[in-house]
């Protein structure tokens, strides 16, 4: 297996894997939305609620704030030593005290640490009248999104499969493939159609160069051919900012070595 930046940002990434097969692409994939821990707002306190929304709707708003997280100095509630009772060592406090006119955001949640805090601060939440207030107390845990949504480290997480853009000998340059290609990868040059530097990353695979090739009229078979290829895709990943894009990816291949490990360890005592 071989992973390939094409790019590299906080919050986000693409990468070519290659040398791997469609169900660990897809595996990765899975893990990397569903099992990497981050934090959110589990429980929540409210000593004063006087905003037009009911308190189940301001604790659900706050719950889905993303908060950025740190996975070396916590531990999820149910490993922990206080026996899911929440300890400095499994749970972070914030607290909010906001009173209008104006528009509660998520920058008014306080964290008791740090390290862990609104990813960003400008998520609005409610807006409170004159004489409005909101005063809670939240409780975020370390959790994956496998158990709720709130918990996924990612916005965005797919992958397609590589495409190979294969011009034929028999292509004449009419230029038809390159003018209907919506990503505008192809290209005329000494009289035959080539794909640009980097294009064929971009493909979306739509096909519609091969079928205005068809369309010409010069033959039977279009002078241009897609084709996917099986060992190698392109993945495409957005975080919401709790986590960088790089840890989410490492925590996604770490989930997945440690599941073939204990996998590899029941089959070696079933086998005696």
């Amino acid at each position: 297996m071989k992973i390939e930046f094409s790019s590299l940002e906080d919050n986000s990434t693409s990468f070519v894997l290659s040398e791997s097969h469609i169900a660990f692409a897809n595996a990765l994939r899975r893990a990397m939305q569903s099992e990497v821990m981050t934090f959110a707002v589990e429980d929540l306190k409210i000593y004063d609620n006087t905003s037009a929304l009911f308190d189940e709707m301001l604790a659900h708003r706050i719950g889905l704030i993303p908060l950025t997280t740190d996975l070396k100095s916590y531990v999820p509630r149910n490993q922990c030593t206080c026996e899911g009772k929440g300890c400095s060592k499994c749970t972070v406090t914030l607290t909010m005290s906001v009173e209008g006119p104006r528009m509660v955001l998520s920058e008014d949640l306080i964290s008791q640490d740090p390290a862990v805090h609104p990813a960003a601060g400008n998520i609005p939440i409610v807006k409170l009248e004159k004489n409005q207030k909101v005063v809670i107390e939240a409780y975020a845990i370390l959790d994956r999104g496998f158990e709720h949504s709130k918990w996924q480290p990612v916005t965005v997480c797919g992958y397609k499969n590589y495409p190979i853009i294969s011009p034929e000998k028999t292509c004449d340059g009419c230029g038809l493939c390159v003018e209907v290609c919506p990503k505008n990868i192809l290209e005329v040059k000494g009289g035959k159609v080539t794909v640009k530097e980097g294009g064929d990353i971009q493909c979306s695979l739509c096909r519609l160069c091969e079928q205005a090739c068809l369309n010409s009229g010069i033959g039977d078979e279009p002078a241009i051919h897609i084709i996917m290829d099986d060992k190698r895709f392109i993945f495409s990943m957005e975080g919401d900012g709790s986590l960088p894009a790089r840890e989410v990816l490492i925590q996604g291949l770490l989930f997945l070595k440690n599941q073939s490990d204990g996998l590899l360890e029941a089959l070696s005592e079933i086998r005696g």
